[in-house]
């Protein structure tokens, strides 16, 4: 069953990795995954403070990111958004992906993630535009039989 949700709720509650694009120190776009959250209009990443991502942002803010699976139907999110690094609430927002993504901290993955030597940051992203996208209609003899899925309006 295909469910039509608001983007709200679909970024809410989709638990799939965002796609992050942004400007290297070589001047070429890179693209990476990262667990992200949606609160209060933004979307929230956590990285090593070392991270070559967390360089890049501070270096140029602007960026783009997707939210979309690779199961058919395909549909998702897009958009450009501005980028801040915010120290603070690295470990913060770390913990509150771990139990979204994991289910909790207590397990080998999360303690591992948990326990590295270096500062964790928040990568805030203040989106400024978004494009949603939903291929559900044209696919409909390619969906596969009692897939349950969420697809943004």
């Amino acid at each position: 069953m295909i469910a039509n949700v608001s983007l709200e709720q679909y970024l809410t509650e989709t638990q799939i990795p965002l796609r992050l694009s942004c400007i290297s120190d070589s001047g070429w776009p890179v693209v990476l995954s990262l667990w992200y959250l949606f609160e209060e209009g933004n979307l929230y990443c956590a990285t090593p403070q070392g991270a070559k991502v967390v360089t890049y942002l501070l270096e140029e803010p602007r960026c783009a990111f997707e939210i979309a699976s690779d199961q058919p139907p395909y549909c998702g999110v897009r958009g450009r958004a501005l980028a801040t690094i915010e120290q603070e609430r690295g470990l913060e927002i770390l913990e509150r992906l771990l139990k979204r993504y994991l289910g909790g901290i207590d397990n080998a993955l999360a303690q591992r993630l948990l326990g590295r030597s270096g500062p964790e940051v928040a990568i805030r992203l203040t989106p400024s535009s978004y494009h949603t996208w939903n291929f559900t209609d044209r696919m409909v003899d390619s969906i596969p039989d009692g897939i349950q899925k969420s697809c943004p309006e």
